[in-house]
């Protein structure tokens, strides 16, 4: 038998000091695993306004999204939409502008897919009013005519404004309030791809004077400043 060598303090330290290494390279291996996971399980952005909980599965008839088709019936025309050539009617708006959404809601191939497209006509002066998309960005093309656009930030409330002319390209960022206005003697047209299947929409003075129930007129009273004549008025209007 050969006897078994006697380590000393200094080998003993070493392996204690490799023992520390690796547990050390398994704890952070371990952190990068957690971290990993909680970045690929976060909260997805919300396609609709809200939605409730609810723990009766039956009654679950709404989410965050549309329900996917089989994709063993999935067929061309689900990724297919036409009449984006059609001119909308802006004579049916007394503010001369007409808007044809392409969302999921009438376009189903595009869920899941964090995008939709829409036409926007202008007659002469035509204005599509100050409004906001609360979960998508807007990128915007002129077709047709000159428009002048802007948004407004956050506070404190900065106006970054641009004339356009046809060709030119302008982007809202996601939930700021922006509009588009025709400057033009002729019609205008423009195209828009925003960044949600279903972005949503909010315009300023309809949500403000014409929500349902209205908002009680001491609140737009006191928040614009106004007589409440004034505020009658424009609740009337919407």
């Amino acid at each position: 038998m050969f006897p078994i060598p006697h380590q000393s303090k200094n080998t003993q330290n070493t392996t204690q000091q490799e023992r520390t290494s690796n547990m050390m390279k398994l704890v952070i291996v371990a952190i990068l695993a957690l971290a990993t996971t909680l970045v690929s399980a976060y909260d997805p952005s919300p396609l609709q306004d809200f939605c409730v909980a609810i723990n009766n599965t039956d009654s679950a008839v709404f989410v965050n999204g549309q329900f996917c088709k089989d994709p063993a019936t999935v067929v061309a025309n689900d990724f297919f939409f036409s009449g984006l050539n059609i001119p909308g009617n802006t004579a049916a708006n007394k503010l001369g502008s007409s808007v044809n959404l392409v969302s999921v809601n009438n376009f189903p191939g595009l869920n899941t897919l964090g995008i939709s497209l829409a036409r926007i006509d202008f007659a002469p002066y035509g204005l599509n009013p100050p409004h906001t998309h609360p979960r998508g960005t807007e990128l915007l093309v002129v077709i047709e005519g000159t428009l002048l656009v802007g948004f407004v930030t956050s506070n404190p409330n900065k106006l970054f404004t641009k004339v356009l002319n046809k060709g030119d390209v302008f982007v809202f960022p996601i939930g700021l309030i922006h509009f588009q206005f025709n400057i033009g003697e002729t019609n205008a047209l423009a195209f828009s791809g925003l960044s949600s299947q279903n972005p949503g929409l909010i315009t300023i003075a309809n949500a403000v004077f014409g929500s349902t129930p209205p908002i009680n007129p001491d609140v737009l009273i006191k928040a614009f400043q106004l007589d409440k004549s004034v505020v009658d008025y424009l609740q009337k209007q919407f």
